[in-house]
């Protein structure tokens, strides 16, 4: 008589589980923390700046040039160095070197020229670009697999909240008080969030056996493991043609007010705030379907279902319409968002996480920098409703990437291009 066997199903992870890891608890205080530095610091800097310049175009771009161009220009070697360096201590210091730069420019601005503010927000940008690898790592230390993308699920609706709430606080916050009493604010936050990280348990110990490797070598091999990678490769496909897509549409938002809607350009604010409700919403909806889908599953349908929204947005002459649209495609984002990071850590191993962030991030950033670029030329030679098409059919190619992904199972690490076969990679938590 053969011995009858019974097959358990994994558990669910629950969320009273989740909020039971002190990690989770640490880092989504330390989040909030840099949430309301870093909105303050946008929204105050960018009023100063308005008001110091009478509303100078090329001054008001140059904000976004401090904070994005650091993306494109560090964010491969931060994400390199993430990998070489423990990723608690890299994200404390981060934290405490953007308290300094802050308090740094508090003091000029009483001595110097009101132009060092442009300096807070650059360095701050710099630092994150090693701090946001970190996190990363110490996620997939620090969090079970069956965890993952819950917890990605309430990072990103903490985010979302945040895209709310951010500009109303930073506004309020310069208005009420000024720019000193804002750079305190955003200098105290980062130094709060450093605090807190201090509770995080200690990184864990390097391997002393650890071949000695040059970091050119080590950026080498972060390319070669993102080549060889299917996951990972296709993932990046996917990450272009979404870069492409919104660039296309990003700085067109507005025409659809005036040109689809016939309406005031003031009324773009109505757009904004739908897509933030619905993000807010989507937040804690995705939260519930992580705990069933595969990130694959999450990441085709945010994709899908954005580009219908797109195609409603481009073709709608009716405000609810465009409304709907705009909320719904709010709502999937967090599905996009999570399905990516989430996709991310459970196929990258722990010493390439740092660098796979760096490669990717860029590529979507550089992408959609191409074209918005190009997007006020491309409109006046054709559409807008065209432009808005032609965004659709770019999700849609992005979305072709992912569709052979998947049948793949939820959790498949593949072996790492340049790491030792039978030698993997330890993610246990200390």
């Amino acid at each position: 008589m053969k011995p009858t066997t019974t097959e358990t199903k994994p558990a669910q992870p629950s969320m009273g589980a989740f909020l039971r890891n002190p990690f989770v608890r640490t880092i989504l205080l330390s989040g909030l923390f840099l949430q309301i530095g870093i909105w303050v610091r946008n929204y105050a800097i960018l009023l100063f700046v308005m008001e110091q310049t009478n509303e100078d175009p090329f001054a008001v771009s140059m904000i976004a040039v401090a904070e994005f161009a650091p993306i494109f220009i560090f964010s491969f070697i931060g994400g390199t160095f993430a990998d070489r360096w423990r990723p608690k201590r890299t994200m404390v210091w981060c934290d405490i070197l953007s308290a300094a730069s802050i308090f740094a420019v508090m003091l000029a601005l009483f001595m110097a020229d009101w132009k060092v503010v442009f300096f807070a927000t650059l360095v701050s940008s710099i630092l994150s670009q090693f701090s946001q690898p970190a996190g990363m790592k110490l996620f997939k230390i620090h969090v079970p697999s069956e965890q993952m993308q819950v917890g990605m699920s309430m990072y990103q609706t903490m985010f979302a909240l945040f895209m709310i709430l951010g500009p109303i606080l930073g506004t309020f916050v310069y208005q009420t008080f000024g720019i000193e009493t804002a750079i305190g604010i955003m200098g105290v936050a980062f130094i709060l969030s450093a605090a807190v990280l201090t509770f995080l348990p200690p990184d864990p110990a390097q391997a002393t056996d650890r071949p000695k490797t040059t970091l050119r070598q080590e950026m080498a091999d972060g390319f070669r493991y993102v080549v060889r990678s299917n996951i990972l490769f296709k993932l990046g496909g996917c990450f272009a043609a979404a870069g492409f897509a919104l660039g296309l549409i990003q700085p067109l938002t507005v025409f659809l007010v005036t040109e689809r809607l016939d309406l005031p350009k003031e009324n773009l604010q109505w757009l904004m705030m739908a897509n933030g409700v619905g993000m807010i919403l989507g937040g804690g909806l995705t939260m519930a379907l992580a705990k069933k889908a595969t990130p694959q599953k999450l990441l085709v349908l945010g994709m899908s279902v954005s580009a219908i929204a797109l195609l409603i947005c481009g073709l709608s002459t009716s405000l609810p319409l465009t409304l709907g649209a705009e909320f719904v495609s709010g709502m999937v984002l967090p599905c996009i968002q999570i399905g990516i990071n989430t996709m991310i850590l459970q196929n990258t191993e722990g010493s390439f996480v740092g660098r796979v962030n760096g490669i990717l991030n860029p590529l979507f950033m550089g992408s959609m920098v191409i074209t918005m670029s190009l997007a006020g030329m491309l409109k006046k030679a054709t559409s807008l409703v065209v432009m808005f098409e032609a965004a659709t059919v770019l999700f849609l190619i992005g979305i072709l990437f992912i569709l052979p992904l998947l049948r793949l199972p939820a959790q498949a690490v593949p072996q790492a291009a340049g790491a030792p076969a039978g030698q993997p990679e330890s993610t246990s938590s200390n």
